[in-house]
């Protein structure tokens, strides 16, 4: 009798020890690489949101339970302690394997060396020891004395841990979808890099796509088109066919949608329609008012910016050739914050799938989504915390120019849109991210404008010397132009899901 009392306090013993061993190990682990351990726990599905007071309160807590441990008098709680917290880490795991939109990096020491499936084994069986542990402790008085049974107490520990871990869960993915605290996600390769073509030159822009091709615009030869199928691989220089007959244009642009192409110049202005099967001039849209910025929606019908409003202030309007009147202007959509020009620019983008126009502004953590009708549908938030444009703005001595009188912080630098998908350039470093990563990449943040809500972020890494210019986004691709090079990445499951065909 005496030797299994002994052999079971030996048992209890190894089991604490073991505990103890693990514990300092990963407690030591994470205050050491406290940064990173914070950044991965920023990433983590169930975490992100608790991020800041969840990294200060997994070690100390480790450590807490080492200090109980090794105190023979407190040990039967310690264990007890030690079974919740390994309930949650277990549970963690099991949510982030079977319930988690994506799989995120380890976190840290022991974790880092293995597989999420391995740390699942590892962690049940620290969990089962516990158990055993508990079990075998039979001198534990305390219990005994309240008459509280071991399997009572046990089963209030792995209850408790787990439903503290799946209260976290449901908690962080409503706050990081609808009210982030600016913490991105990151999962594994949103996108892969599938093909580079050198373009020359760097004065390309992406005038649209249709089907399986993408169309780019040269600001230095406006009457050429540059065409690809979705490989990079077809490559077709179409010429425009047309007569200007004098016109005065300044900035000529192209654009394609659907089987259309519109060449277009807001200073003049002009707005010109032809076919893509044979890239000539057939239709002129006459009575367009001045624009800066224009979209269109279909082969009449155009939104456009102009400085139509009070003060010379952007304001947006729709055209339409054949209605009457053929334009009309709603300065209800943007909102001024200072001089209701420069606090106001921005870019504006329109999703063919939905029929909706997205007005995203530069300075601002601020979009506005608007039906083909020009009326507002509703405001968004981009997850930075950038709520007024920080731009300067001086008046010229003739007090009708302005100037900005000091760089702007740009917030947002490019978008594009696609369905229900909504991608935005930030130039805002989020909580918990790696400042070597921004020097190497163009941080795209990806939004759901039906759901309202943040999804993911992923890198698109840049070249030494070349920045990203500009980018757009098809149902299986994203292309990019950074410097002279035009870059095409596939768009892999984890945002292809994400996607409403229809």
């Amino acid at each position: 009798m005496n030797f299994k009392i002994f052999s079971k306090s030996v048992i209890v013993e190894i089991i604490c020890l073991l505990y103890v061993l693990l514990f300092v190990y990963a407690a030591v682990s994470k205050v050491l690489d406290f940064e990173n351990f914070q950044v991965q726990l920023g990433q983590s599905p169930l975490l992100s949101a608790f991020a800041a007071w969840v990294s200060w309160l997994v070690p100390i807590a480790e450590l807490i339970i080492v200090l109980v441990l090794i105190i023979p008098k407190f040990r039967s709680i310690g264990l007890l302690a030690a079974l919740s917290l390994m309930t949650m880490f277990t549970a963690y795991i099991f949510i982030i394997l079977n319930y988690s939109s994506f799989v995120p990096c380890s976190c840290g020491g022991i974790l880092e060396k293995m597989t999420w499936n391995v740390h699942l084994a590892f962690n049940i069986v620290f969990v089962l020891l516990a158990v055993l542990a508990i079990i075998l402790q039979d001198k534990n008085k305390r219990l005994k004395h309240k008459g509280i049974s071991p399997m009572l107490s046990i089963s209030f520990s792995i209850v408790s841990g787990s439903i503290a871990v799946i209260v976290l869960f449901v908690f962080s993915e409503d706050i990081m979808h609808h009210r982030n605290p600016f913490v991105r996600r990151y999962p594994h390769h949103p996108i892969v890099l599938d093909k580079t073509i050198d373009l020359k030159f760097n004065s390309y822009y992406f005038a649209g796509s249709n089907d399986n091709r993408i169309f780019l615009g040269n600001y230095t030869k406006p009457l050429q088109v540059l065409s690809l199928d979705s490989g990079l691989q077809n490559r077709a220089i179409n010429k425009i066919i047309f007569n200007p007959e004098n016109i005065p244009f300044k900035m000529v642009k192209v654009a394609v949608r659907g089987q259309y192409f519109y060449l277009n110049d807001g200073h003049v202005p002009a707005i010109f329609r032809g076919h893509v099967k044979d890239w000539k001039i057939n239709t002129e849209l006459k009575g367009s008012p001045r624009f800066s910025l224009i979209e269109p929606i279909d082969s009449t019908t155009i939104i456009f910016r102009s400085n139509h409003g009070v003060n010379a202030a952007h304001v947006l309007g729709r055209f339409s050739s054949k209605e009457s009147p053929k334009i009309k202007y709603n300065a209800n959509l943007l909102q001024q914050q200072f001089d209701g020009l420069f606090d106001t620019d921005g870019i504006m983008l329109y999703d063919e799938k939905f029929g909706k126009i997205i007005y995203l502004y530069y300075y601002r953590n601020q979009y506005t989504v608007i039906n083909n009708k020009l009326l507002l549908d509703y405001r968004g938030n981009t997850i930075d915390t950038i709520t007024k444009a920080k731009i300067k703005v001086a008046y010229l001595e003739d007090k009708k120019q302005r100037i900005m009188s000091a760089p702007p912080l740009v917030v947002n630098a490019h978008a594009a849109t696609y369905g229900n998908l909504f991608f935005v350039h930030s130039k805002v470093k989020g909580r918990f991210e790696n400042d070597k990563l921004w020097e190497q990449a163009a941080i795209i943040d990806v939004y759901d404008i039906n759901k309202k809500s943040y999804l993911l972020s992923f890198a698109l890494y840049e070249r030494p010397g070349k920045k990203l210019q500009s980018f757009i986004v098809t149902g299986r691709h994203l292309y990019a132009i950074v410097g002279n090079d035009l870059m095409s990445y596939k768009l892999t499951p984890r945002i292809k899901n994400e996607m409403i065909s229809e």
